[in-house]
């Protein structure tokens, strides 16, 4: 081939490239931006109504004290990977919460009720964490740290 046949292959091949990048950031325009949720914030997932009141954590536990509604179920509140309820995250973890304390949270109900959840954060790395909240396939993030 010759030079000149080369050099209009490249600026082609160029002008194809530039496309393509055009076409994708467009596309990652039109998405909606993260949907994490702040301290005090409600979220909704199905029909379960949530609002993280409160968090601390010490070196063992993290707790996070939460106002549930919207519906009666006994066993919306425990879940991780893929089942219904809540999960703690972070970079190295996601753990579902434990069965601790005279105010722990055991069940979702139509009455809107104040609870808490309690964490073990044992093999969490660096400071980031957040609430993580799933039923009827939707999913709300609250970050707490």
């Amino acid at each position: 081939m010759k030079t000149r046949t080369l050099l209009l292959l490249s600026v082609v091949c160029g002008l194809a490239v530039l496309l393509a990048g055009t076409i994708q950031l467009l596309r990652l325009a039109g998405q909606d931006e993260s949907s994490t949720l702040a301290i005090g914030e409600q979220g909704q997932a199905g029909d379960a109504v949530v609002v993280v009141d409160d968090y601390s954590e010490n070196a063992t536990r993290a707790v996070v004290t939460v106002t549930l509604s919207g519906v009666d179920d006994p066993d919306g509140i425990d879940g991780i990977d893929g089942f219904d309820g809540f999960a703690l995250a972070n970079v190295a973890a996601v753990v579902p919460p434990l069965a601790e304390g005279t105010e722990a949270c055991t069940a979702l109900t139509r009455q809107t009720t104040t609870c808490t959840l309690t964490f073990a954060t044992e093999g969490f790395e660096g400071s980031s964490r957040q609430l993580v909240f799933r039923r009827a396939d939707e999913q709300v993030r609250w970050k707490l740290k």
